[in-house]
């Protein structure tokens, strides 16, 4: 359980999980989808396991995210920072009339969804990530935010905390741009365990 830190706390806090689509929306899987290569960042934290592999669908390329952030509290409260992060995929005419998928991987307990932020022209090409390491003793969050390179050249940050430190960036994209996603997180750690939730990210790339 998400609790305060402390061999006495008789209080826990139970974050509530929170996945809004907006309207005109969809959440689609497809695993069946062929991608040409894989982007990783070599900063990500080891708590947790891979999750299956989330696809846009056939068609379709990842355009815009949003991230599932808990805020950061002060004290003995155990914070988690980013959560999860969602993909929108759309097609290579954009047309505004057209129906966005949204994939995710597997996600944390804990945060809400941030707003949209969409690349102006293209898809999500190349990511970075923000990562705090390992602290002992202290409250541990891992991952905590995320920056996007779009193929027509703007950068996305994310919503994110602003422990840890923003690490190399991945490879870019051979192919069109970003159409899939997997994602290290670590299960609810119980009520005296430190939780991490989201800890690392792969990002898949298709013609």
């Amino acid at each position: 359980m998400h609790g305060f830190i402390s061999m006495f706390s008789l209080l826990a806090f139970i974050g509530l999980q929170v996945s809004v689509q907006s309207a005109g929306r969809r959440s689609e899987r497809n695993v069946e989808r062929t991608f040409i290569s894989l982007l990783a960042v070599s900063n990500g934290m080891k708590f947790g396991s891979w999750s299956q592999r989330e696809f846009c669908p056939r068609g379709t390329h990842a355009a815009g995210f949003s991230l599932k952030v808990e805020k950061r509290s002060y004290g003995f409260w155990d914070n988690t920072a980013l959560n999860g992060i969602r993909l929108y995929c759309v097609s290579l005419s954009k047309d505004t009339d057209e129906e966005v998928s949204s994939i995710q991987s597997n996600t944390g307990n804990w945060g809400q969804w941030t707003e949209i932020k969409w690349c102006p022209s293209g898809f999500l090409k190349a990511f970075q990530l923000r990562v705090e390491p390992y602290q002992g003793f202290k409250d541990d969050t891992a991952a905590n935010n995320i920056r996007f390179n779009c193929s027509g050249g703007a950068l996305l940050q994310g919503d994110g905390t602003d422990q840890g430190e923003w690490g190399d960036w991945s490879n870019a994209c051979r192919g069109r741009g970003i159409c899939g996603i997997t994602t290290m997180v670590e299960e609810d750690q119980g009520f005296s365990g430190d939780d991490t939730a989201l800890n690392d990210v792969m990002m898949s790339c298709c013609d």
